[in-house]
């Protein structure tokens, strides 16, 4: 959504770098490039016009002249500055103390509030609730029927006592008004905790859906109010979102598709206009692509610096900890890296979701943007149909396949024989650097390692000097020999006496040592 305005941000403040201060013709040539930046982002005029004369008024402050890297105060500043317009915090829904929660979507036809009413549900039950869904949109066709759909996608039962229309041409019939009211009522007989109430949008905003709006909620008194709007409107949005919070009130908004392409000034202008706060985002079409909206994180994301705290949290959520705890201590036990162990961590990051969206999370992702763009998510299903196609023994001991076992695999998975030995060999280096971080040497070929490549003589040259461990023998006995041998040798090797090896009470002679003349005295020598 906002990779435009990312990429042009990113380049804005490239130019500040290597600067040991900043005079007043470079402050406004950055602020001229953000506010560039987000008008073509489509953010609404009075807010780009705000945003950009608080970063100048502090750019040209003391926090900037005083600074030690101005280039990184700049973007300290912006960074503040865009989640203040974004909300400022993280906003939750208000639960009510008594009875269930009454939560009221609202929006445009087309904004998606009915798959979000789905999201919702799916997400608060999650979080330990009981939601119920209310249909109260009995204009659109076959709207019911889809909220029906999505409810029994999301496991929540849904009230909707009248069918509504199912075609263009029939005459819409029935009250939202009361159909609202007793879905309240049936969730609170049936000790629903959440309710939430799906109502009817229009292709405009217009007197009559206000109206429609305004008395659902007044009959049912909502504890949240949720603005659906639809991210990909432009300039649009802020006309919408006024008419909208001056007709019900509204007490959140939440942004849909904002996995889309359009630029993204909604959602950067609709909290800063109507003073209310983002409180969720949907991110794609499944019910699962939805997310607590963080103001601080959203900004991170917008000036490239990654947010890895949602990372964590979809990993800590997706992650089967029997199966982290089992890798665990198979990692402890120095046992061997299997394909099985491959294939059951490669589910283990298919279940966090799409690599894409993982990938772009990560701070600096929009240097390889192209590059991602171009990652093709079927390439873990391939992997997975090759490591399948391999016998169990194969699984365990990959050095048995040989090139008659390749060609067997290729065949069972659909693949290149190519793309079968590019996997083995890739599973051979996994399999060597699980190995050596077991054993406690820490990642290969990290330079500067102790016993590893890179300057501290590890790699190729630092190999042929390493003398070869031996290997212990299976045989119990042969092996308790080989212990004892390896304990004498170890003994015979310690040097008596004392630092410089002179024997307890013998005499010491400095000179014997090859000393730098005059250092004798040092010593104590004669």
């Amino acid at each position: 959504m906002f990779n435009s305005l990312s990429d042009r941000l990113t380049a804005t403040f490239k130019n500040l770098r290597g600067k040991g201060r900043l005079p007043e013709a470079d402050v406004d040539a950055t602020v001229r490039e953000i506010r560039r930046a987000l008008l073509d982002a489509d953010v609404a005029v009075p807010v780009v016009r705000e945003f950009t004369g608080r970063i100048r008024e502090r750019a040209l402050g003391a926090e900037v002249s005083g600074a030690l890297n101005p280039s990184q105060q700049i973007v300290k500043i912006v960074n503040e500055e865009l989640v203040e317009i974004l909300g400022g915090e993280t906003r939750r829904i208000r639960l009510a103390k008594q009875g269930p929660t009454v939560i009221m979507l609202a929006g445009l036809q087309g904004a998606g509030k009915t798959t979000l009413a789905g999201k919702l549900s799916k997400w608060l039950k999650a979080q330990g609730h009981s939601p119920m869904l209310v249909a109260c949109d009995l204009q659109r066709p076959n709207a019911v029927t889809q909220l029906q759909v999505v409810g029994q996608r999301a496991g929540a039962p849904v009230f909707a006592p009248h069918p509504g229309t199912t075609s263009e041409v029939d005459v819409p019939t029935g009250d939202p008004v009361a159909v609202a009211r007793a879905g309240v009522d049936e969730a609170r007989q049936k000790l629903h905790d959440v309710v939430i109430v799906d109502t009817a949008g229009r292709l405009g905003v217009d007197a009559e859906m206000m109206d429609q709006a305004r008395r659902i909620r007044q009959a049912i008194i909502p504890n949240e109010v949720l603005f659906v709007i639809d991210s990909m409107i432009g300039q649009d949005a802020v006309n919408t979102a006024m008419a909208f919070d001056e007709g019900v009130n509204f007490t959140g908004i939440v942004l849909s598709k904002l996995d889309g392409d359009a630029r993204g000034g909604a959602a950067l202008s609709v909290a800063s206009v109507t003073g209310k706060p983002v409180m969720f985002a949907s991110t794609g079409e499944g019910l699962d692509d939805f997310e607590l909206f963080h103001p601080d994180r959203m900004a991170s994301r917008i000036l490239d610096m990654g947010d890895v705290l949602t990372l964590i949290e979809q990993a800590e959520k997706a992650w089967d900890k029997d199966e982290a705890a089992r890798m665990a201590k198979k990692f402890a036990d120095q046992e061997d890296f299997t394909l099985d162990d491959f294939l059951a961590q490669m589910q283990q990051i298919r279940n966090m979701g799409s690599m894409k969206k993982m990938l772009m999370m990560m701070p600096g992702a929009q240097n390889i943007r192209q590059q991602l763009e171009q990652f093709d998510e079927r390439e873990i299903d391939r992997v997975e149909a090759i490591v399948r196609s391999m016998t169990p023994h194969e699984r365990v001991a990959p050095k048995i396949i040989n090139g008659s076992r390749r060609a067997r695999i290729a065949r069972g998975s659909g693949v290149h024989v190519s793309e079968v030995n590019g996997l083995l060999e890739r599973f051979a280096q996994a399999q060597k650097m699980m190995k050596k971080m077991a054993q406690g040497g820490g990642i290969p070929g990290m330079p500067g390692m102790p016993g590893q490549g890179g300057f501290s003589g590890g790699g190729k040259k630092g190999a042929k000097n390493t003398p070869k461990k031996k290997a212990r023998s299976g045989n119990p006995a042969k092996a308790a020999q080989q212990l004892r041998e390896a304990e004498q040798k170890r003994a015979s090797s310690v040097p008596t006496g004392s630092s410089f090896g002179a024997q307890p009470g013998g005499d010491f002679d400095p000179s014997q040592l090859n000393l730098p003349k005059g250092f004798d005295k040092f010593l104590g020598g004669k």
